[in-house]
């Protein structure tokens, strides 16, 4: 069916194909055995002017994919879904987990300017949003962007979510940008997960100084990727051979647990040096207490420490994702001038996602578990 007067095909859509389409769901939280497979689930609807359909070709998965299949963050997520509690409890489900998308715009909402149909999109799916483990997905237009023509999908399905919470936790939060890192000295506690080699990636581009803690098995990937330091933490006390360091602008921290309780020292006081931590008790609090109570006793937590570090010279903050178009424009200009290179680790078809599931589960991936959903329906 092509449209008069133009060479471009419109997507030839049975009628029976605009209700439903093959997705894998979760009907209720659990292991590995909540996942099902359906041809039957809802296709996606444009509900506001600014949003766009998106066909997937390929989606990335996350730890916390795994963690929102065992009902991590439920409270929070339900609440940001429906603000004014209108739906029963279980609304969610069925629920399409992936968080990485990359594939092509197949429907535009009226107000959409950037984009149009068949543009090749990649964008990072916020958690209180249904994933990419679908033939379609429905997206607000600024939390898309065009993908990084140098990558295939696959290839790019494996960094926007990672990429965009290390974008929210090094520029949002720590202030950093591409214009103040040269000479800045920066240190990522858990430098191997997919946060970790995105974070090298750019800091390196932006010109700072990076250290990384790794196990001694990652450490030839990391110099590979571009850190200029590598402490291997199975040799022992990490903090030891890190306290005879140079002191540090900023630290991002991907570990937690016991981290806080040394990792400050390690910054420049009274400079301005911030302590980035990705690890936050903000989701287990409101699954713990409930939206209201979790939310005032991590307004406290995050209060108390903040002043306790503030005492002592340095900034002590919380990162949390956030999804934005125009940050993964800059990041596709950073992949397309081959300073960010993917890192996948394995890749599945739609039919393998449980075994996809698996492998995240096992962890210690040194790079992203990828879906191709293009024709595997």
């Amino acid at each position: 069916d092509l449209i008069p007067g133009s060479r471009t095909r419109r997507f030839s859509v049975s009628s029976r194909c605009t209700t439903v389409m093959p997705a894998w769901v979760i009907d209720t939280y659990g292991n590995n055995d909540v996942l099902r497979f359906t041809k039957n689930a809802s296709f996606p609807v444009i509900n506001y002017p600014n949003e766009v359909i998106v066909k997937v070709f390929a989606a990335g998965l996350n730890p916390l994919d795994v963690s929102m299949r065992g009902g991590h963050g439920a409270a929070t997520l339900s609440m940001k879904r429906d603000p004014l509690n209108i739906k029963q409890t279980g609304s969610e489900f069925p629920l399409v987990l992936g968080r990485d998308v990359s594939g092509v715009i197949m429907e535009c909402g009226l107000d959409v300017k950037y984009f149009r149909e068949r543009d090749e999109v990649w964008a990072a799916i916020p958690p209180w949003k249904q994933g990419s483990l679908a033939e379609f997905v429905v997206l607000s237009g600024n939390e898309v962007s065009h993908k990084p023509k140098s990558l295939s999908h696959t290839e790019a399905a494996a960094i926007p979510f990672v990429a965009m919470t290390a974008w929210s936790a090094l520029v949002n939060t720590g202030g950093l940008s591409k214009d103040n890192c040269a000479k800045k000295r920066i240190l990522i506690l858990g430098g191997s997960g997919g946060v970790g080699t995105f974070s090298i990636q750019m800091l390196k581009a932006w010109g700072a100084h990076v250290t990384v803690t790794c196990s001694q098995n990652a450490e030839q990937f990391l110099r590979g990727l571009g850190a200029d330091h590598v402490v291997d933490y199975t040799a022992g006390p990490v903090e030891e051979p890190l306290s005879a360091l140079e002191k540090f602008d900023l630290i991002l921290d991907n570990v937690g647990g016991d981290t806080e309780r040394w990792a400050l020292n390690l910054l420049k006081p009274w400079s301005g040096a911030k302590y980035v931590t990705l690890v936050t008790p903000f989701l287990q609090n409101t699954d713990r207490l409930g939206i209201a109570d979790g939310m005032m006793q991590t307004a406290a937590t995050v209060a108390t420490k903040a002043l306790k570090h503030l005492v002592k010279g340095v900034h002590y903050r919380w990162g949390l994702f956030a999804p934005s178009g125009p940050a993964l424009d800059e990041v596709r200009e950073m992949v397309d001038a081959g300073q960010i290179r993917p890192v996948v680790e394995e890749t599945f078809s739609f039919s393998q996602v449980p075994q996809a599931f698996e492998k995240m589960e096992k962890g210690h991936a040194r790079g992203k578990t990828v879906v191709q959903i293009k024709d595997q329906y």
